[in-house]
């Protein structure tokens, strides 16, 4: 029987999300977001984008190509813009450090897994192989 049930884990797994909502990157994306919401001329050009791509779906919708493509080049115009503006690139930075560092977590513990299953079967870090399928291929070759 194993030592641990999945409501031992998920309380670890709430502890580290604890852990994790208090590193230097969650604050910057905090700060950054919070930057974006009082900023009005962020505000605007979000609010100008959601209704320009409620018109191109419209647009589509009713198959009028000419101001689709027109919407479209208005959009992509738009988006430029606004990646232009250094708290809105700071906010987009944020964000790839937050998915990285959940990234290298998920990565942390998926690895750390494979290896103690390979350690209490007796198996070969290097090559990846459990005890049990080394003493198979083994029996198997004789």
């Amino acid at each position: 029987m194993g030592k641990y049930t999945k409501d031992d884990i998920l309380k670890q797994a709430h502890e580290l999300a604890k852990m994790i909502a208090e590193t230097e990157e969650v604050d910057f994306f905090k700060r950054a977001e919070a930057q974006i919401n009082e900023n009005q001329t962020v505000r605007e050009m979000i609010a100008s984008i959601k209704s320009l791509q409620k018109q191109a779906i419209n647009f589509q919708h009713y198959g009028k190509e000419r101001a689709l493509q027109l919407t479209e080049e208005k959009l992509e115009k738009l988006e430029a813009e606004i990646d232009e503006i250094p708290i809105v690139q700071e906010f987009k930075q944020s964000q790839i450090d937050v998915n990285e560092l959940l990234q290298m977590v998920s990565s942390a513990i998926s690895n750390k897994v494979t290896d103690e299953i390979l350690i209490s079967t007796g198996g070969d870090l290097l090559t990846g192989e459990t005890g049990s399928k080394i003493k198979y291929s083994e029996s198997s070759c004789s």
